[in-house]
């Protein structure tokens, strides 16, 4: 198995666990985080070594992702497992499931590739690559089944974890968070080093502009690692907003959203975890401009954020690259936590969405794989 990312750690764990309810003996290597080490991983390599984004930052790391992918590829030809599961990272795994494929070993990918969005071509890869994918969301499905790639639906595994009505008071007292009817705004910067880096100053500033109109606001600021904490930390320091009401949490993304009026994020699945959590948010992106000007080439939808994406509307802000100001992120962020009707129709949207991705995915996806397994013997 092989993850690239926090997202996808989550998710092969999850899958993972399954899978042994029924295959109590089965045996897991690759590559993955804490979360697939936790339920028997044994890493090869560690997963932090793939989660780059952007094509100007691949770039600059391309040679030794290409050592590992050439490493790993050499490994699994040489000793064959009796099946290779990508978890999301496309552009790593579907290379290396294209040369295990074609060396006999059985291919499943989890989690499609946004081609509903951006570089449909690569459905005609991924046929070549994958012996099965599963896919998160329903529209994917016909995409698939039209270009002869065998799918499974399996929903959301975020949907099974989330609650569909969590308790904001309850958060609130269990994080301790005073005065109890205080605004709260969670800020999640993106969980890579290279996302920090770009949204830090600009979350900040952000933070500032919504405290001159509301002075009792609070700033939730999770970050999933050390290296991440620095970045921000360094970025509070040289904008001179020590004295702002900032907390930053290790962790306990789910917790900050979940106690917050608003929630400001970097488009990605932390997107879809905010609209389970039944958050209005505001998506925001940055990448460098020559990253930003290849995607936009590609795209095709006018939007990037995965509610918006689910609704095929926008349904909450999105504020990318330029237009990611921190004027114009107070601004979005105060119109929406002021527009309680708003707020209640998001809510609601958001509990149907929830409903349609809470499929107990980890199962489903289980089912799927085990065939697979058996036909090895």
């Amino acid at each position: 198995m092989v993850a690239g990312e926090a997202s996808g750690d989550l998710l092969a764990s999850h899958l993972m666990l399954a899978i042994r309810e029924v295959m109590p003996n089965v045996r897991f290597t690759g590559i993955g985080g804490p979360k697939m080490q936790a339920a028997g991983m044994q890493v090869l390599y560690p997963m932090e070594k793939l989660s780059v984004m952007g094509y100007m930052e691949v770039l600059r790391h391309y040679r030794e992702i290409a050592g590992i992918r050439s490493s790993l590829r050499k490994q699994l030809i040489a000793n064959p497992p009796d099946l290779f599961i990508g978890i999301d990272a496309p552009d790593f795994n579907f290379d290396l499931e294209l040369a295990l494929k074609h060396h006999g070993i059985p291919t499943v990918h989890y989690v499609s590739p946004s081609i509903w969005a951006w570089r449909g071509e690569r459905i005609h890869k991924i046929k070549r690559a994958v012996s099965h994918m599963l896919a998160l969301f329903p529209f994917e499905v016909p995409l698939y089944e039209k270009a002869g790639v065998p799918v499974t639906y399996v929903g959301h595994p975020l949907a099974d974890i989330l609650l569909e009505k969590p308790n904001r008071l309850a958060m609130r007292e269990q994080m301790r968070i005073q005065p109890i009817n205080a605004k709260v705004f969670a800020m999640l910067p993106g969980s890579r080093k290279s996302e920090v880096r770009q949204l830090a100053r600009t979350y900040i500033e952000t933070a500032k502009l919504i405290l001159k109109t509301m002075p009792d606001a609070q700033f939730l600021v999770p970050l999933g690692s050390r290296e991440t904490r620095n970045i921000f930390e360094e970025a509070i320091w040289r904008a001179e907003a020590h004295d702002l009401p900032l907390t930053l949490l290790f962790g306990h993304a789910h917790d900050a959203m979940i106690a917050a009026d608003g929630v400001l994020v970097a488009s990605g699945t932390a997107t879809l975890e905010a609209a389970l959590l039944k958050r209005p948010m505001v998506i925001t992106y940055k990448m460098s401009g020559f990253s930003y000007w290849l995607a936009k080439r590609k795209q095709y939808l006018p939007y990037v954020g995965l509610p918006n994406i689910l609704s095929g509307k926008f349904v909450v802000p999105e504020l990318l690259q330029d237009d990611a100001t921190p004027e114009n992120l107070a601004q979005a962020l105060l119109n929406l936590v002021a527009n309680k009707q708003a707020v209640t129709e998001l809510e609601e949207r958001f509990t149907e969405m929830h409903l349609l991705l809470k499929q107990d995915a980890a199962k489903r996806a289980a089912a799927a794989v085990l065939p697979f397994l058996g036909a090895r013997g």
